[in-house]
């Protein structure tokens, strides 16, 4: 097993594979919104100010946050862009917003889906084989021992929850 640390400080256990397959999730993403943002600014080179500058050039990347994806969470850090165009109707200046990953995204869409289906398909029930067809598309892994492994295993995770200590924090 593998020990990380999330972006609240606190340490998430996963296997080797798992985060090798963020790690790939993450630069995919990386990738995807860099080529976005190349044909965006390419798009828009020829457009320039009264002294001959481009309006729409690249201004480093906003901050890493952490985006929920089929794959785990993943860090993202999505390039910037200065976009100096005026719209003429409004007066206001236009601003470049990715299609793969709208600022306000913080889980994929994917997940939004998913989440009532586990509920809807016995989650809340412990009948895990459909509930985990929707997430993982198809049976595999799927069998009666790991359905049993896994009941248990959130079983003890809500006998956690229920058992913590709350002692150190003040409720209104």
């Amino acid at each position: 097993m593998l020990s990380v640390v999330t972006d609240d400080g606190s340490s998430q256990s996963g296997s080797l594979i798992d985060e090798i397959v963020r790690e790939g999730a993450r630069r995919m993403l990386a990738a995807a919104l860099e080529a976005e943002v190349n044909q965006y600014i390419a798009e828009l080179s020829a457009e320039t100010d009264e002294y001959g500058r481009r309006l729409v050039v690249r201004n480093g990347h906003h901050r890493a946050r952490i985006v929920v994806t089929a794959a785990g969470p993943v860090e993202v850090k999505a390039p910037r862009i200065n976009d100096r165009r005026v719209d003429d109707e409004t007066g206001e200046r236009k601003r470049f917003s990715s299609k793969i990953l709208p600022p306000w995204c913080r889980k994929s869409p994917k997940i939004s889906e998913v989440l009532p289906l586990l509920y809807l398909h016995g989650l809340s029930s412990g009948d895990f084989v459909p509930a985990l067809e929707q997430f993982l598309g198809g049976t595999a892994g799927l069998s009666p021992t790991t359905v049993t492994r896994l009941t248990k295993q959130w079983s003890d995770d809500h006998a956690a929850f229920q058992d913590r200590d709350l002692s150190d924090r003040d409720f209104v």
